[in-house]
């Protein structure tokens, strides 16, 4: 099918963008990778009158340091973050899980902003960006704000991003120390979404687990911290057996839906599966 008729919008500004949002409301839909929103509209199920491009806004590309903070730009595409320099030395996490996104063709237009914003429960940077500890810059009508990545998910695709506003940048603290992270997921096949996957990045001290988030995709309605789990790890030597310790209350606070993936029991043993191996990579990478 073809979508229904719109006017194209390419603006080259932030400013533009905005206040293209603002003149038409709800009747506009931003565009970033479109892998989302152009088949939903060939379908006619999205028929937005006004469609606005953000590809040829370039201030909002790009990733540069800030101090020891990591600014990505929004419209920065899977393949730009594999890419980076500055990612494989200070948040090797985000390359890693790039790497598994979809397959080549996905990863060169799909966008880190775009995968987080349309709040789909089984995309990966949302759990990815969540165990780097990341901020969202939202600008819209009112001005700028900062959402941290644990407030930013509400349920299903549904954001703490509103009606007339953008992501403009992914804002993470650099990796110092004896660090380490693993993304590990488990799918059906290349360019599946994630049947269960973890996110892990911890840091060592003396030994001993300093600190430590663990983010989980597709085990509930949202990507979601597992803090119970986080809490038994942190300030302890782990070993095997505190890892089991932690995977079952990751285990016991997952929620996922059963789906032509797997039933609720697989998927939940999953989840716990990728959690336990995610830790002992991110331990590995740490150097203990």
């Amino acid at each position: 099918m073809f979508p229904s008729h719109f006017d194209y919008h390419s603006p080259s500004t932030l400013d533009e963008v905005l206040a293209l949002i603002a003149e038409h409301g709800d009747d506009a839909k931003v565009l970033a990778g479109g892998h989302s929103l152009l088949p939903m509209m060939k379908m006619r199920f999205a028929a937005p009158p006004h469609l606005v491009d953000l590809n040829g806004v370039d201030e909002l590309r790009g990733i540069s340091m800030d101090g020891d903070t990591i600014v990505i730009g929004a419209m920065t595409t899977e393949n730009e973050l594999i890419a980076s320099d500055i990612l494989a030395a200070k948040c090797p996490l985000l390359p890693e899980a790039a790497r598994q996104i979809a397959d080549p063709q996905v990863r060169n237009r799909g966008t880190i902003g775009g995968d987080i914003c349309h709040g789909d429960p089984a995309n990966d940077q949302p759990a990815v960006t969540m165990a780097a500890d990341a901020s969202y810059v939202l600008r819209g009508s009112n001005g700028e704000r900062t959402v941290h990545s644990s407030e930013f998910f509400l349920g299903a695709f549904y954001t703490a991003l509103n009606p007339d506003e953008i992501m403009t940048q992914i804002r993470i603290p650099a990796a110092n120390g004896a660090s380490g992270s693993a993304y590990v997921k488990l799918k059906r096949k290349t360019g599946d979404w994630a049947t269960a996957a973890a996110a892990v990045q911890l840091t060592l001290d003396g030994g001993s687990c300093s600190s430590i988030r663990i983010a989980l995709t597709n085990a509930n309605q949202t990507a979601f911290r597992a803090e119970d789990a986080e809490a038994l790890l942190t300030g302890r030597a782990i070993d095997e057996a505190l890892i089991t310790e932690a995977v079952e209350k990751v285990m016991a606070a997952a929620d996922p839906v059963e789906d032509l993936r797997g039933s609720v029991e697989y998927k939940t043993q999953m989840t716990g599966e990728m959690t336990r191996r995610a830790i002992r990579q991110a331990l590995a990478q740490a150097g203990a």
